[in-house]
């Protein structure tokens, strides 16, 4: 297999994680598709990570690779968040995540544009950026930190760090390709 056919396989893996990252936002879906989605992403890490293997050739598979990792890191990023919230529960998603919402306010909302932040200051090669994203996140909700009950602490760490690690991975691939 050639190394443009290896990138365009890398582009095929990343579709794919988008479609399994969309289905994981159901609710039947959050367990069999969250998953997925975390292993084709470690599939296409692999691959993309393998030096001078792959080559995303031309600008519009370029642009596809970028579009699609980028879609994948703030869609992926809520089901896989809320996934480990559950497992750390140890409880059904549901019941998770209203008690999240309720003590969070926009968190979802929140997530999404943190994910976003993130991605693009990596794949940007402006790793100062996370500092700042995460500075301004940890000001923001400092207030309710400070006065909210026992574990909303806990829950803010836990979900921030889901997101941005789940971003970075997402951003890893389009670096690893560079």
């Amino acid at each position: 297999m050639s190394a443009e056919n290896l990138g365009q396989l890398l582009v095929v893996l990343l579709g794919f994680a988008v479609a399994a990252a969309a289905a994981g936002w159901t609710r039947t879906g959050e367990r069999v598709f969250v998953p997925v989605t975390a292993a084709v992403l470690a599939c296409a890490l692999l691959l993309a990570g393998v030096p001078s293997s792959v080559v995303v050739d031309g600008r519009p598979l370029t642009a596809v690779l970028v579009l699609l990792a980028g879609v994948l890191a703030v869609a992926g990023g809520g089901p896989v968040t809320a996934r480990v919230f559950t497992l750390v529960d140890r409880e059904d998603t549901g019941s998770s995540l209203r008690r999240a919402g309720a003590v969070l306010r926009g968190g979802a909302w929140i997530g999404a544009l943190e994910r976003a932040a993130i991605y693009a200051t990596l794949v940007a090669s402006w790793p100062e950026g996370l500092a700042v994203v995460l500075a301004l996140k940890g000001l923001g909700r400092y207030p309710e930190l400070k006065t909210e009950g026992e574990g909303t602490a806990e829950r803010f760490i836990i979900g921030t760090f889901a997101s941005v690690l789940w971003a970075a991975a997402c951003a890893a691939v389009v670096v690893l390709v560079r």
